[in-house]
């Protein structure tokens, strides 16, 4: 994704939204095929890294086409339900692996299949999609100057989400839970992305962005540090985990209003690809440094590491409020 993400906005000003998004889609397809019919590490890293390239475009474009032609008084509900589909489908994954198990090629065809579905809806679009303008002149230099709060939002969600999909059940295990409670508590964690998604989209419609996006990333940073203090055998641990899942994840989609909210035109689709990337290098850079807090503070190194960046995101918000006054 990031070798491949600046191309994107270029690709799909050239061939189009939906036509870029199909093509795509059955690529990622054939190479989740090809996964069946080869082993070793390096092809799987080939294939790997060529899914990572195609699965960019769905990504990228899909945010740069709601962007582009949603309202403005209703883009932080848009987003949400974005969000809200987005979490339904890391849900359904994990179950569909329960149907299919994770051995042999059944998973593998079943995921190039569903992956398929996706392509039918936008094959009526191939012509009509809204036209993406690729501005040249705009750099992701330009992007990062205009609009640092949402990119460095972006960077939060990603640094928190992809922390907490991979540390989580470490977590909870090193507190003497099962393995298969574990599980449950990374459920809980999307289920609260499907349930907060949209009332945290209206309040970004009738209220300022920014001072709905201090207090995602404020109550994201009191529920981590929190964390640690509610017994991890108990109920009450899946509620804090539920409203950390579905608070935190909102900052994406109300980072992502607030982008759309201060750039038009051929901009758009240069800013929208800044802000997946920084997503992406948010996680890249969590993962080892909370890795690194937990060897060296135990299982309160996950919160305290999140809750650092949680915080520099609400300074950050409140900064800017400030400066806009």
């Amino acid at each position: 994704m990031l070798a491949f993400g600046t191309r994107i906005p270029q690709l799909a000003a050239r061939f189009g939204a939906a036509p870029s998004i199909i093509v795509a889609v059955v690529a990622g397809s054939l190479i989740t095929v090809a996964y069946t019919v080869t082993s070793g590490p390096l092809a799987w890293f080939v294939l790997s890294f060529l899914h990572g390239v195609v699965g960019g475009v769905p990504w990228v474009v899909s945010e740069i086409w709601m962007n582009v032609v949603v309202e403005e008084k209703r883009r932080g509900r848009v987003m949400a339900v974005y969000g809200t589909m987005v979490a339904l489908g890391m849900a359904l994954g994990p179950f569909v692996l329960q149907v299919t198990g994770v051995y042999g090629p059944v998973p593998f065809l079943t995921c190039a299949a569903l992956a398929l579905l996706v392509a039918v809806p936008l094959l009526p679009y191939w012509k009509s999609s809204p036209e993406i303008v690729h501005s040249s002149d705009s750099g992701f230099g330009i992007v990062l100057l205009a609009a640092p709060l949402a990119l460095f939002a972006a960077f939060a969600c990603g640094l928190g989400e992809q922390v907490a999909f991979s540390f989580l059940p470490v977590y909870a295990v090193g507190n003497g839970v099962s393995a298969e409670t574990a599980a449950l508590w990374l459920s809980a964690f999307v289920m609260g992305n499907v349930v907060l998604q949209w009332p945290i989209g209206w309040a970004a419609d009738h209220a300022d962005r920014r001072a709905v996006l201090a207090g995602c990333t404020a109550a994201s940073a009191i529920l981590v540090v929190a964390l640690p203090l509610v017994s991890a055998q108990s109920f009450g641990v899946i509620g804090v985990v539920m409203l950390w899942g579905g608070i935190s994840f909102a900052i994406y989609p109300v980072a992502l209003a607030l982008l759309g909210q201060r750039f038009k035109g051929g901009d758009i689709a240069r800013a929208n690809t800044a802000f997946s990337m920084l997503y992406i290098v948010g996680g890249l850079i969590g993962r080892p440094l909370t890795g690194a807090a937990m060897d060296a503070l135990g299982d309160p190194g996950l919160g305290w590491t999140l809750a650092i960046f949680y915080v520099a995101a609400t300074i950050a918000a409140l900064l800017a409020m400030r400066r806009r006054a």
